[in-house]
C-alpha cells in the first residue's frame, strides 16, 4: 500500500490530538453501532496544524490499483471539513452511512443525510463538511495521492 504511506505524509503523527481525535471516533461509532475495519486509520490534518476545522479520518478498506477500485470509511466530527481538492482522473461516488454533510461540488451544495447518494466525475472541485459526526463511504477508482489538487497551496501533496 504505497499510496497509503503517501497520505501518512499529511496525517497526525502520535500525539495528543490524534488520540483524543481517535477516542472520540471510537466513542461515535460505538454509539452508531458500525464496526470498523481492522487496518490504520488516517487521521489527516492535511499538513494544515488545524484538524477540528479540516481535516477527516480515512479508514482505507482496499485501494486495489490492479483491480481498478477504491473503498474508504471517511468521518469528519461536526463542522470538519475535508478541503476542497479535484482529481484529474479519479471517479467518486459517496455515500452517506450515518450523520450528515454538506457537499459542495464545483458551486453547487448539496445537502445529504444517511443514505445519500453523490457522484463526483474526474475533474470536479468538491468538498464535505460534517453537519453533527458523519460517516461516508468512498467508492472509487484507485487512490493516487498525486492525483489531489487541492485549492489550498500550502498542502504539501498532490499538484
Amino acid at each position: 500500500m504505497q499510496e497509503l504511506k503517501k497520505g501518512l505524509a499529511v496525517a497526525l503523527k502520535d500525539g495528543r490530538e490524534r488520540r483524543e481525535a481517535l477516542a472520540a471516533f471510537k466513542q461515535q461509532v460505538w454509539k452508531w453501532g458500525v464496526a470498523m475495519p481492522k487496518v490504520l486509520p488516517l487521521v489527516l490534518d492535511f499538513g494544515l496544524g488545524e484538524f477540528s476545522k479540516t481535516g477527516l479520518i480515512e479508514y482505507w478498506i482496499a485501494n486495489e490499483q490492479k483491480a481498478g477500485y477504491c473503498g474508504k470509511y471517511l468521518f469528519v466530527f461536526d463542522g470538519q471539513t475535508c478541503p476542497e481538492h479535484r482529481h484529474q482522473r479519479k471517479h467518486e461516488t459517496f455515500f452517506v452511512v450515518k450523520g450528515k454533510v454538506r457537499l459542495r461540488v464545483d458551486k453547487r451544495t448539496h445537502a445529504l443525510g444517511e443514505g445519500g447518494v453523490l457522484v463526483v466525475p474526474p475533474g470536479r472541485r468538491h468538498r464535505f463538511t460534517g453537519v453533527g459526526p458523519a460517516l461516508l463511504l468512498e467508492l472509487s477508482m484507485p487512490c493516487e495521492i498525486a492525483d489531489n489538487d487541492f485549492t489550498n497551496r500550502k498542502i504539501p501533496i498532490g499538484r
